[in-house]
């Protein structure tokens, strides 16, 4: 991914973090077979310790162990022998872009494991892609190869623990011809220009391999006259077949033995009734899509993941057949911005598919430089077929191990325009569900993080009359975060109640509607307000359930 290109183009300044230590210097390289110095055992705990009184570091949403989590796209899933394992998209101080490692039986306590990929062996670097476990139990990551003219590139296990990985020695194995960008010909022997970015999972049928790649840089060169490329690129006149490169875009590869990767042709056809000229598509997800939030059997349809860079991340779920994608259901997981971005998917040994996605910090580079990290994910969401077509998605059923001291009221009136407080609810760790019985009030829900002052709180509720699902940020933090009300669609049948359930988590707030839509955003507060109230505007309301428990910190520190 490339969030921004000319912010993207100026990373090589890498971020540093002084700890807060009595040493002046502090050795940087400590060689396996000498003595750990003190200072590198005390300046550890005391980052440790300043990690631990963060007061906007989540506690179970994962997060980088340390460094710079920009990019930080989750990158790599994949399940095996009963465990997760997630790679992390980070630049790696004094190395480069890098993909740390992690593995979790439950997806909640992660274990780190040496970084994947780092710089070396034919690029500068790395960036997105995927995994894919074959039939042997062999793992194969794909990634986008950094810098300039390379291409994309594989690498393989060479440890049953998956704990070291060997790049293959003919990378790239798609080449591009210039950054992100391969010229070939086509049948017609006419030149066309197709992507060769952000790989997509690799996957196995038929005794074939296939793999997609993503189109950002060809949308900006040949589909946008190049007006986001950065100053130092040429900018080319828009081609006559300018509509063929404008939009999002896939492109399929196939192999037989995955050293030899063949183009067949684009994936999908792009439409403008989803999607506009402008948006492209990167870091893509394609695996089939289950008909149970708990797994089972896969349905019929396939779901693909993946952002374009200007509107975060999306969806299609389709038909797959005759090596081609065929979307019937588009949706977004984003809608007045990108802010949750870059998606990542598994299918685990259930059948289940669950995906994770970054949530930007959205704080000044000065400011994450003085908390010493940035890069946070969004909760593991189960995603499944509805009965209706559409997709459906919730937390992981695990995350109810770090439920603990429940709270339940019960059959609350909540007038029209009235508030009602639920005293001593409130924690800066905490699940909220929240049940409210149909009504034909205009809008209505809940009030988290509320100070004694007012100045500070955050607002989640149901705009009946425009169906659509609320999140309301302007008054979240006195400082950082986007001040924004994000809306997404939400349609309830006749009779249906509505069924909130709320994730607070110092600095992130995650909100999941009846299966059926979430939304994920950044928040700061700052004057420590744990007050929650109920409210309804345009008639009364009645909250069946209001149910509450704190949540145990998973992350180590």
């Amino acid at each position: 991914m490339i969030k921004n290109f000319p912010l993207f183009f100026s990373l090589c300044c890498f971020v540093t973090f002084t700890v807060v230590s009595q040493v002046d210097t502090i050795p940087t390289l400590v060689q396996a077979n000498k003595d750990i110095p003190k200072e590198i055992i005390r300046s550890t705990t005391d980052f440790r310790e300043r990690l631990l009184a963060d007061p906007y570091r989540p506690a179970y949403h994962f997060c980088i162990p340390e460094d710079k989590g920009y990019p930080f796209d989750p990158n790599g899933a994949f399940y095996h022998n009963g465990l997760y394992h997630l790679m992390y998209l980070y630049e790696r101080s004094g190395q480069g872009f890098s993909w740390g490692h992690v593995s979790s039986t439950d997806m909640l306590h992660w274990r780190r494991h040496p970084d994947a990929l780092t710089p070396g062996n034919g690029d500068e670097g790395v960036f997105s892609g995927g995994a894919f476990v074959d039939d042997d139990g062999s793992a194969v990551l794909s990634y986008w190869m950094l810098w300039g003219a390379k291409g994309i590139g594989l690498a393989k296990n060479s440890n049953l623990l998956f704990n070291t990985w060997d790049k293959f020695d003919n990378n790239p194995v798609i080449k591009s011809t210039e950054w992100g960008i391969t010229d070939i010909k086509n049948k017609q022997e006419k030149d066309i220009h197709i992507g060769s970015a952000d790989p997509s999972n690799i996957w196995k049928k038929d005794g074939r391999y296939y793999m997609l790649t993503g189109n950002l840089l060809v949308l900006r060169k040949y589909g946008s006259r190049g007006k986001d490329l950065p100053a130092n690129m040429e900018k080319p006149e828009l081609p006559k077949d300018s509509l063929d490169y404008q939009g999002d875009r896939l492109y399929l590869y196939a192999s037989d033995n995955l050293k030899d990767w063949n183009y067949m042709h684009e994936f999908y056809e792009s439409d403008r009734k989803w999607t506009d000229k402008t948006e492209d598509n990167m870091c893509p997800s394609f695996l089939p899509l289950p008909s149970s939030p708990d797994g089972g059997p896969p349905s019929n349809k396939h779901l693909l993941l993946f952002i374009s860079h200007n509107k975060g991340s999306q969806y299609y779920i389709g038909d797959y057949k005759d090596d081609r994608f065929f979307p019937t259901v588009h949706g977004r997981m984003t809608w007045k911005d990108n802010a949750y971005f870059a998606p990542e998917a598994l299918v685990d040994g259930k059948g289940r598919q669950i995906m994770w996605s970054w949530i930007f910090d959205d704080r000044p580079d000065s400011v994450k430089t003085y908390y010493g990290w940035t890069g946070t994910y969004g909760l593991p969401r189960s995603l499944w077929l509805g009965i209706d077509g559409t997709l459906r998605m919730r937390p992981i059923k695990e995350l109810k191990a770090l439920r603990r001291n429940q709270k339940i009221l019960s059959n609350i009136t909540v007038k029209s325009g009235t508030e009602v407080p639920l005293k001593d609810l409130g924690s800066e760790l905490m699940e909220l569900e929240i049940t409210v019985e149909p009504s034909t009030a205009r809008e209505y829900g809940v009030k988290i993080g509320m100070s004694e002052d007012g100045h500070e709180e955050t607002l989640v509720y149901f705009d009946q009359k425009n169906s659509k699902l609320k999140i309301d940020t302007r008054k979240s933090g006195l400082d950082f975060g986007r001040k924004i009300i994000e809306e997404a669609p939400l349609e309830l049948s006749e009779g249906e109640p509505l069924v909130l359930r709320i994730f607070l988590d110092k600095s992130i707030i995650e909100v999941y509607a009846n299966d059926k839509q979430a939304i994920a955003r950044r928040i700061y507060p700052t004057l420590g307000g744990k007050g929650i109230s109920l409210f309804s505007t345009g008639g009364d309301i009645n909250v069946k359930s209001a149910k509450a428990w704190e949540m145990i910190p998973s992350n180590p520190y």
